[in-house]
């Protein structure tokens, strides 16, 4: 990538220093050069996004969704296009779920996905081509899926009226760059008490709770924080090893910990999640 703009060319995107990056089969295009991997194959397994993908369509989580989506929708308005960057997408579940917020014909979105897990990517570029009806493997027309890095994000800067960052990864001089002037981040992390039912079970040991109060980056201003918490009932043994799967839990734990919630076929848990708000200065 040499920081100019990529045009669409049926399946290929191309800059004009003339070079070019295919969009494959499935929908997605791969934009993480090969010195930026820490890894043969890095983010989330295969085995993790597909436990991720069934625990949130199955809409365990939707009650984050939804405040996500409400807090997107306060600042969209219906005689612009907004473009909007899910950084660290996962499997797409929440652009999923913003675009269906905004029923696709009210407000004008341009969405890209992007994840540094090519497992994720996948997923994400069929479940929307799934969504939007199509019968070919292209990308769906509603959002670009990107393989790429939040250290280094392949997107203009000063293009970008809102940055979601949910659960993952913040890096917020990239954010910051791409962001225009007044562009919003909406950043999700997990509360002190989340999922505490689960880290009782597989911990020893589990710190007390604390507060948490909203980093202030320097670049940013807080704008407001909102709590998301509720109680939730998982009612089989197949959803509570999908939640294990898709958390870091899973290989923080001892393989005593992972038999205990192995054994469990149900579990009452807490999620418990901060949307803070920031705007670009």
């Amino acid at each position: 990538m040499d920081g100019n703009a990529l045009t669409r060319h049926g399946t290929t995107w191309r800059c004009t220093s003339g070079h070019s990056f295919d969009i494959a089969r499935q929908g997605y295009t791969h934009l993480l050069p090969v010195q930026k991997k820490r890894s043969a194959d890095p983010g989330d397994s295969k085995m993790m996004v597909s436990a991720r993908q069934r625990f949130l369509n199955a809409a365990h989580y939707r009650p984050i969704a939804d405040t996500v989506c409400r807090a997107v929708l306060a600042e969209l308005t219906t005689d612009i296009t907004a473009n909007y960057l899910d950084a660290g997408c996962g499997e797409g579940y929440y652009l999923r779920q913003l675009r269906t917020a905004t029923g696709g014909e009210e407000h004008s979105l341009a969405l890209m996905g992007l994840d540094i897990s090519k497992w994720a990517i996948l997923s994400a570029a069929k479940q929307a081509t799934t969504m939007s009806g199509l019968t070919t493997a292209t990308t769906a027309p509603w959002a670009n899926w990107v393989v790429g890095s939040n250290a280094n994000l392949p997107v203009l800067s000063n293009t970008l009226d809102g940055l979601l960052c949910i659960f993952g990864f913040p890096v917020y001089n990239e954010f910051a760059r791409v962001l225009k002037p007044g562009g919003i981040l909406y950043q999700m992390d997990a509360g002190p008490d989340h999922l505490r039912e689960l880290r009782d079970i597989i911990y020893p040991r589990v710190r007390p709770a604390r507060t948490l109060e909203p980093q202030q980056p320097a670049e940013f201003t807080h704008r407001s924080s909102e709590s998301i918490r509720y109680r939730h009932t998982l009612t089989d043994a197949a959803a509570i090893a999908d939640l294990l799967a898709m958390t870091p839990h899973l290989y923080r734990t001892s393989a005593e910990g992972r038999a205990k919630a192995s054994a469990l076929t149900a579990l009452e848990i807490t999620v418990d999640a901060i949307l803070s708000r920031f705007e670009r200065h």
